[in-house]
């Protein structure tokens, strides 16, 4: 249960402000249906994450403790750097013909295939409790998902986002480098 809430935190924090939720927000006010693109979201996000389970579970053998540290040191420092770059909204998906379920699931899946929440995933994985990591890291990403589609696109984007992301930018960063020195044995 290590593993479970450092991944829903992580995961909230990345997807509050990126491109998965404002695209969960465009598809439920297009189709009218906020609990279908949520649900598709969240099913994606599912997907994505218990893909990052398996290979943090396949490769944890062969890290040392340190070495786990590191790679959640890394994790950390690129999510920080991400975070501080702004979102861009993403296609919109009107030429995907396939109702609401399938193109939020579709477009959910495509444009979160290697974003930061599975990296943090596979951090978290790869340190033990691969599968606490993935349910984690689903429920941060999906409670992200339903916010903005029951808010739609125009509440959504009105959230001033900016401070936000530096803030997390900056946390990610530093708990990074502190992790990593850590691991490095440097403090």
């Amino acid at each position: 249960m290590e593993a479970l809430v450092p991944a829903f935190i992580a995961a909230l924090l990345t997807q509050l402000s990126d491109r998965p939720a404002i695209l969960a927000a465009i598809l439920a006010d297009r189709y009218g249906r906020p609990l279908t693109v949520a649900f598709a979201a969240g099913l994606a996000h599912a997907a994505l994450n218990a893909l990052a389970a398996l290979g943090g579970q396949a490769i944890a053998p062969t890290l040392t403790p340190n070495a786990q540290a590191m790679f959640l040191a890394v994790a950390l420092i690129v999510g920080g750097f991400s975070a501080l770059l702004p979102a861009k909204t993403p296609e919109r998906l009107e030429s995907w013909g396939l109702g609401s379920l399938a193109t939020a699931f579709l477009g959910t899946f495509s444009l979160s295939l290697g974003a930061q929440t599975q990296f943090f995933t596979l951090a978290f994985a790869v340190r033990g409790e691969p599968w606490f990591a993935a349910a984690g890291a689903t429920a941060g990403a999906f409670a992200v998902a339903f916010v903005a589609a029951v808010l739609g696109e125009l509440s959504w984007l009105r959230i001033p986002f900016r401070g936000f992301r530096v803030t997390v930018g900056l946390l990610f960063l530093i708990a990074g480098a502190v992790i990593g020195l850590g691991a490095a044995r440097l403090i």
